[in-house]
């Protein structure tokens, strides 16, 4: 297969960045499993926007504070910057974004912000954005999708990256390619509880690692401290910090809050955790029962419905939770415009470390982030694109065992993350 660009990875980065390329590109777009698992479609609070000139101070300075200051700020005054053009795009793409009667924007905070300014669709804001997106994607005669392909490997000539190879019912494809952009997600799917699909397990680090591509804050793994807990195994139900935001209260065993719910992620897990260690409990609780029934069924339907399913009425109950793994704030460093350390290969989205997060991503960001930065990776493809015909003529794996390469890559991706954060050894998987 050739193909102009490739992007790898079907959320909202990689979505994003497709729509923003030239119509007379060649644009070839993998997903490695249904095009819909992938952390975007279950994102559920929002996606920050900077409200007006005045905003971006504020903005600024609350994305730092959450960062604890390890930001790039040349970054953070660039996000701020661009922020209110890339969600007009969004709502030019048909977002609906909730609405008052009178038909102005309505806006909601979560941990960190100082003030209301984050954009949501109810409560699966990331759902909304990734469906209109597709649905733009899908009516572009120069867009191929490929869903249920597993990266694996790059093609590499020289100092560029030229391509990939991927893996789709039981068969080794490879594809050429003059330019690459991994919106491949994060590393849930290394750990045994994550908000993460179970299919993002690290193939951006993994990659990295193996053509020693620079990476950035590999240790900064976010772990948000509201997911639904069950004691099985497996993707956890993120309860949003967006029920934090609109009054929900912590309280452990005894009824107690103890903690302030609107602080930033890492110091609302940290409370938790040591008042589960306190308590000698697995879990805390989140209520919100004492809001109108009407007013959460309407406004949190999408967690309404699904606590239901797990026996929790969150109108008259409280909702058991626990911190969990959700973000990757680290990844493959890239500069201003998403290009990483290697010649023709771009990086989006969570896989990508651009300097906003610093330490502690600030609620709503990575939606914003991702928009941002697929925009200005399109933008730098479109003014510097040449095609490039170093091609090899055939796979290298057309008689490997893909499968085991596949695990070794998981092994790289997981061993990574105990190189620099051993605290995180009974968090993950046994590969």
């Amino acid at each position: 297969m050739e193909c102009d660009i490739l992007i790898a990875g079907s959320g909202i980065a990689g979505l994003f960045t497709a729509l923003s390329l030239r119509d007379d590109l060649k644009i070839v777009l993998l997903s490695n499993a249904d095009l819909n698992k992938c952390s975007t479609y279950h994102a559920q609070g929002g996606i920050t926007t900077v409200l007006d000139e005045e905003d971006k101070l504020a903005f600024f300075q609350d994305t730092m504070v959450a960062g604890g200051h390890l930001n790039n700020p040349e970054i953070v005054k660039l996000v701020a910057d661009e922020a209110a053009k890339c969600i007009d795009v969004l709502i030019n793409a048909g977002v609906d974004f909730t609405k008052d009667s009178s038909g102005n924007f309505k806006y909601t905070r979560e941990a960190a912000h100082s003030k209301n300014r984050i954009l949501y669709c109810a409560d699966q804001t990331g759902k909304e954005i990734f469906s209109k997106l597709l649905e733009a994607v899908k009516l572009k005669k120069n867009i191929e999708i490929i869903d249920n392909a597993e990266l694996f490997d790059f093609k590499v000539h020289g100092d560029k990256v030229l391509g990939a190879y991927f893996f789709k019912n039981n068969k080794v494809y490879d594809i050429d390619s003059s330019y690459t952009v991994l919106c491949t997600g994060g590393i849930g799917g290394l750990f045994k509880n994550s908000t993460n699909e179970k299919n993002l397990k690290g193939i951006g680090l993994a990659l990295a690692l193996k053509y020693g591509i620079q990476l950035r804050d590999v240790n900064f793994i976010q772990i948000h401290p509201t997911a639904f807990y069950e004691k099985v195994e497996g993707r956890r139900f993120l309860i949003s910090e967006s029920l934090r935001g609109e009054g929900a209260v912590l309280v452990d065993k005894t009824g107690e809050r103890f903690v302030d719910e609107l602080l930033p992620r890492d110091i609302v897990s940290k409370a938790i955790s040591d008042r589960n260690r306190e308590l000698n409990t697995e879990n805390v609780y989140l209520d919100i029962s004492h809001l109108d029934k009407n007013y959460l069924v309407t406004r949190f339907p999408y967690i309404y419905e699904n606590c239901l399913k797990k026996g929790v009425d969150i109108t008259k109950e409280k909702i058991p939770v626990s911190p969990c793994q959700h973000y990757f704030v680290g990844g493959i460093a890239v500069d201003e415009n998403g290009k990483t350390s290697m010649d023709s290969l771009f990086a989006a989205g969570e896989v990508a470390c651009t300097g906003l997060h610093g330490r502690n991503r600030l609620a709503s960001n990575s939606l914003l982030e991702a928009v941002v930065f697929g925009k200005r990776v399109a933008e730098s493809i479109n003014s510097s694109f040449r095609k490039l015909n170093v091609f090899r003529d055939q796979s290298q794996y057309v008689d490997t065992d893909i499968k085991k390469v596949i695990m070794q890559n998981w092994k790289i991706a997981a061993n990574e993350i105990l190189k620099v954060r051993e605290d995180l050894k009974s968090e993950l998987l046994d590969y």
